[in-house]
């Protein structure tokens, strides 16, 4: 898990299933890639962990774009709230990750709504087949699809602060503020995220 910036920083992580055997002979190994690698069975248990990491993506994304409109409506500049957020037990490494792109709005693509859309149909056929109730995972899978709708397929999928904002009636505007992202140990300002 984690883009090109992620992998520079050192912090990707791995998920490996299959033979427990193999893992373990290869394992030192992939801890050099980053944080390390978690074994989660046979099979190809890892790719259903990977789809449910991209679900929870989505479900924070939408949730974080909902609550940043909600305080910038309020008066609050976007900055300001998450950096309070960030520094909160609520904030994360993704929320910080992501905070550049929301306060500056550059949605240069780390991930795109159509690739985030294809995780989130995975996600949903495993749901079904597996009988698990995944209601908020429903309800955000279309709000992704509309972000698809509107064909800025090409941007980051952090467009979804666009579309809440949009649906809220706020016109949002870049707030050209350094934030730190949480990778570089730099602030990033217009052209980072």
């Amino acid at each position: 898990s984690g883009n090109a910036k992620v992998v520079r920083a050192g912090k990707l992580s791995l998920v490996v299933s299959g033979p427990r055997a193999t893992f373990e002979r290869v394992e030192p190994l992939l801890d050099h890639f980053g944080r390390g690698a978690t074994y989660v069975g046979e099979g190809e248990r890892a790719r259903l962990v990977k789809i449910a990491h991209n679900v929870m993506l989505g479900v924070v994304t939408q949730t974080l774009a909902e609550i940043t409109v909600l305080a910038e409506k309020g008066g609050v500049p976007r900055h300001a709230f998450l950096e309070f957020l960030n520094n909160s037990v609520m904030g994360s490494a993704f929320t910080r990750y992501k905070s550049p792109a929301f306060v500056n709005l550059d949605y240069k693509a780390t991930f795109t709504p159509v690739l985030l859309r294809k995780d989130f149909d995975l996600g949903l056929e495993e749901a079904r087949r597996l009988g698990v109730s995944v209601p908020v995972t429903a309800l955000t899978a279309q709000l992704i699809q509309a972000a698809v709708a509107t064909g800025r397929v090409d941007e980051d999928f952090a467009i979804l602060l666009d579309l809440e904002a949009a649906a809220s009636g706020l016109d949002l505007v870049p707030e050209n503020v350094e934030v730190d992202d949480g990778l570089s140990g730099e602030p990033s300002g217009e052209e980072g995220a």
